[in-house]
């Protein structure tokens, strides 16, 4: 959806994706970048802010550009995707960045927004995360935030290259989320910023429900304002 929440942490702004990002974006684009993903690839600025009206478009989604808090830089995209406030769940996906990024604490810190967002201000019960089974990196990654892994969706979708795609499944769980984020907030602890809610790091410490951040807090305020 067109929405202006923002979230912020260890250096990094999340800020709503818009079509005029793609030029900055489409540099980071090429071949083997883009293999997995749902979408064909893009093959001109033109076409991926195309991409990115669509996303932006559907109701039951965030799309956010990541971005550098210091310097502004756009570093890739991530989202929000199939919200279902009755059914608590929601998807998180849509995320690429580029390749410079990649092994950094970027798509950690981006995901750890995404997920307090998710868990404390959309009460959801479960996040969940789907890749192509072939994708071996970015499942990995998704196993490295914590995700439970649940089993390939076979022939689950057609891929961009016409051939018929698996999807491998992780989720998260409401009550497993205060170790999650226990865990994401140690190993974004080089990274973090004053203000990125030491508080919330001490709760999950003592093994108590994380308070919401100051960033949560507003886009909460934001969130009910839509």
């Amino acid at each position: 959806m067109h929405h202006e929440i923002v979230l912020t942490g260890h250096g990094l702004s999340l800020i709503p994706l818009a079509p005029e990002h793609a030029h900055a974006l489409y540099d980071f684009v090429d071949e083997a970048m883009w293999a997995g993903m749902a979408a064909p690839q893009p093959h001109s600025a033109d076409e991926l802010a195309a991409l990115f009206e669509a996303k932006t478009a559907d109701p039951a989604g965030w799309a956010f550009a990541v971005t550098d808090q210091r310097t502004g830089a756009i570093l890739g995209t991530t989202a929000l995707n199939a919200f279902d406030a009755g059914q608590q769940r929601v998807e998180v996906g849509g995320t690429f960045f580029g390749r410079q990024f990649w092994g950094s604490h970027v798509n950690p810190a981006s995901k750890h927004a995404l997920l307090a967002f998710a868990f404390e201000v959309l009460d959801v019960h479960r996040a969940a995360f789907r890749c192509d089974a072939r994708n071996v990196r970015s499942a990995a990654a998704i196993e490295r935030l914590g995700a439970t892994f649940e089993g390939v969706l076979r022939s689950h979708r057609t891929a961009p290259d016409g051939t018929r795609a698996d999807s491998a499944v992780f989720s998260i769980l409401q009550p497993e989320w205060p170790s999650v984020q226990q865990d994401l907030q140690r190993r974004l602890e080089p990274f973090a910023l004053e203000g990125d809610g030491a508080g919330d790091h001490a709760a999950a410490q003592a093994g108590s429900r994380p308070a919401c951040s100051a960033n949560a807090v507003y886009a909460r305020r934001t969130f009910a304002a839509l």
